[in-house]
C-alpha cells in the first residue's frame, strides 16, 4: 500500500528538546544541550516504526515527548491530526491512555510495594475505564495474553524475573486500550534468549489489539524483528528513514552503513567487512555546524562541515539526510 493511502496516525514536524546545562548570573541560558534538533517523521497506524542510533542521540527523549513526560522546546506532535503541544494540561490528559509506554527498565518502573495485580489495575482505575467488580476479569485477561498465570497477581515485582516483570509492564501499558505504543528500548535489560520471547510477544500483540508501536533500540539487529520501518538517527538528528528490508538491503547514509556493519553475522563462512569510525562522537551541546555526522564520517564531502543536509526522499519512501544524494557539494 502506498504511504499516501495509509492513514497517519502520528506524525512528528519539526520537533525540537533543549535542555539548559549553565546559566548566568540573571538566570539566562549560557549553555544548552540539543537532545533532539528539528525531527520529523510519520507513523502509520497499525504499523511498528523502529528509531535506532548511539546512546544519547535524542531517541529516548522523543518517546518521553510523546507521552508527556517531557515538553518539546518547539515543534508539533500530531496525533490523529491533533497537535498534541497545543492542549492545556487537562486536555492533553484525555490523549495520554491512547499513548503509553513501555520502559526499559522493568525492575525500576514497577512500584515494589504493589502486588502485580494492583499495578495493572491502577492505570484502569486512574482513568475509570470499568466498573470496579470488572477490573479483577480485565486483570486475569491481560496477565494470561503477557503469559503469566493469575495465581501469580497477588506477588510482587522482585519474586519475577527480568522478563516476567517486562511482561508485567506490558500489561500495564495494555490496561487501558491504547493505539500506539512507545517501547522505549523494552528488552535492553533482558538476557539474549528472553529478548526474542519479549520481542515474539510484542509482534503477537500488535495483531491481537491492532496496536501501533514506536520501537526504540540501540541496534539495527533488534528493530529489524518488529519494524516495518525503520527510522536511524544521531546525535538529535534523523539521518534516514525507509522500510526496514530497504534500510538492510540498500542503506545509504554512511552512518546507517557503519550500524549494519556492526551486526554480527551468523554466517562463519561469509566475510564481513566491519566499518570502524574514528573519533569520538561530538557533545550536543556544541554539535557540528553542517552534517552532524561530518567530524567521524568516511565518505565526507566538501562542505560536509558547514552545510546542514536536508532530509530528501530518493524514491520509494526512503528518505535520507547526507550530501552524496543532495548534489549540493562535491566529493
Amino acid at each position: 500500500m502506498s504511504e499516501e493511502k495509509r492513514e497517519v496516525l502520528l506524525e512528528v514536524k519539526n520537533l525540537k528538546k533543549y535542555f539548559t546545562v549553565e546559566t548566568n548570573f540573571f538566570g539566562k541560558p549560557t549553555s544548552i544541550l540539543k537532545a533532539v534538533d528539528d525531527v520529523s517523521f510519520k507513523i502509520y497506524k497499525g504499523e511498528a516504526f523502529g528509531l535506532v542510533g548511539e546512546s544519547g542521540c535524542g531517541k529516548s527523549t522523543i518517546g518521553k515527548m510523546l507521552v508527556d513526560l517531557y515538553t518539546p522546546t518547539e515543534g508539533q506532535i500530531l496525533y490523529n491530526g491533533v497537535d498534541l503541544t497545543k492542549l492545556p494540561h487537562k486536555e492533553r490528559r484525555k490523549y495520554c491512555k491512547d499513548i503509553q509506554l513501555i520502559f526499559q527498565d522493568p525492575y525500576a518502573s514497577l512500584n515494589p510495594r504493589m502486588t502485580i495485580g494492583d499495578i495493572i489495575a491502577e492505570p484502569i482505575r486512574i482513568n475509570h475505564l470499568l466498573p470496579e467488580n470488572e477490573i479483577e476479569d480485565r486483570v486475569t485477561y491481560l496477565l494470561n495474553c503477557v503469559g503469566l498465570a493469575n495465581h501469580q497477581r497477588n506477588r510482587y515485582p522482585h519474586e519475577f524475573s527480568g522478563g516476567q516483570r517486562q511482561r508485567v509492564g506490558i500489561a500495564r501499558a495494555l490496561a487501558v486500550e491504547p493505539k500506539l505504543i512507545v517501547c522505549d528500548e523494552p528488552v535492553s535489560a533482558l538476557d539474549v534468549s528472553i529478548q526474542a520471547q519479549v520481542l515474539n510477544l510484542l509482534d503477537d500483540l500488535k495483531d491481537q489489539f491492532g496496536l501501533t508501536y514506536l520501537f526504540i533500540a540501540h541496534g539495527l539487529n533488534v528493530v529489524k524483528h518488529i519494524s516495518d520501518r525503520v527510522g536511524v538517527m544521531y546525535l538529535g538528528k534523523l539521518m534516514e528513514v525507509a522500510g526496514k528490508h530497504e534500510i538492510y538491503d540498500n542503506p545509504l547514509n554512511p552512518y546507517t552503513q557503519a550500524l549494519l556493519s556492526a551486526i554480527p553475522s551468523t554466517d562463519v563462512t561469509k566475510k564481513k567487512e566491519r566499518i570502524i569510525l574514528t573519533g569520538d562522537v561530538p557533545t550536543p551541546i556544541n554539535p557540528p555546524k553542517g552534517c552532524r555526522f561530518s567530524s567521524r564520517c568516511f565518505k565526507k564531502c566538501q562542505g560536509c562541515d558547514e552545510i546542514l543536509p536536508e532530509m530528501k526522499d530518493v524514491g520509494g519512501g526512503h528518505l535520507v539526510a547526507c550530501h552524496l544524494y543532495d548534489g549540493k557539494t562535491e566529493e
